[in-house]
């Protein structure tokens, strides 16, 4: 294949997808107005999951007020700078997934469940609040329940006395009767 100027021609069988400065920019831009109100990010690589696949884990992520974001390795580092997720320079290596959200443990709970039943999918970290996570402790963020859980499991357990009362109390009414 002839060479010109030292570059070959892109052949139409190969999958580049070509961006403008314009374009480049105004995706730095989105990413970095899509991170502004977020707590945490997860950082994995999606090389061999089907466009399905992704589609699904960016509806799981919607669901939870989250975002998922194919990502430019170059372009997300400009949007990273100045702010707690330039820390993630040194992951974004190779086809990059970025998942983020409001809530802290969403993006770890989704992507790290999504790993576990797709195994193209591999998580190699993530941030929280400003401080850098591993891939295990993004796994072990992902196993703590939710915020509503929490609350759900709180409830129970105050009303657990009153309700053990109240069947003692009535066992007991109904065994004088």
């Amino acid at each position: 294949m002839p060479q010109w100027g030292g570059m070959r021609p892109i052949q139409p069988t190969e999958s580049v997808i070509l961006m403008n400065r314009t374009e480049k920019a105004a995706f730095v831009n989105a990413l970095s107005q899509g991170l502004s109100g977020t707590k945490a990010m997860v950082v994995a690589h999606y090389r061999g999951l089907t466009v399905k696949q992704l589609a699904a884990l960016r509806r799981q992520m919607r669901a939870e007020g989250g975002q998922v974001q194919v990502a430019k390795n170059r372009l997300a580092k400009l949007a990273f700078k100045g702010t707690p997720y330039e820390q993630l320079n040194d992951l974004m290596t190779g086809p990059t997934i970025l998942a983020f959200a409001s809530d802290e443990l969403a993006p770890a709970r989704i992507t790290q469940k999504f790993a576990d039943a797709n195994d193209a999918m591999v998580i190699l970290g993530g941030i929280m609040d400003g401080k850098v996570l591993s891939k295990a402790e993004v796994k072990t963020y992902a196993s703590l329940p939710s915020l509503n859980e929490l609350r759900g499991k709180l409830v129970g357990l105050l009303q657990a006395p009153g309700a053990q009362l109240a069947r003692v109390t009535k066992a007991y009414a109904d065994k004088a009767a």
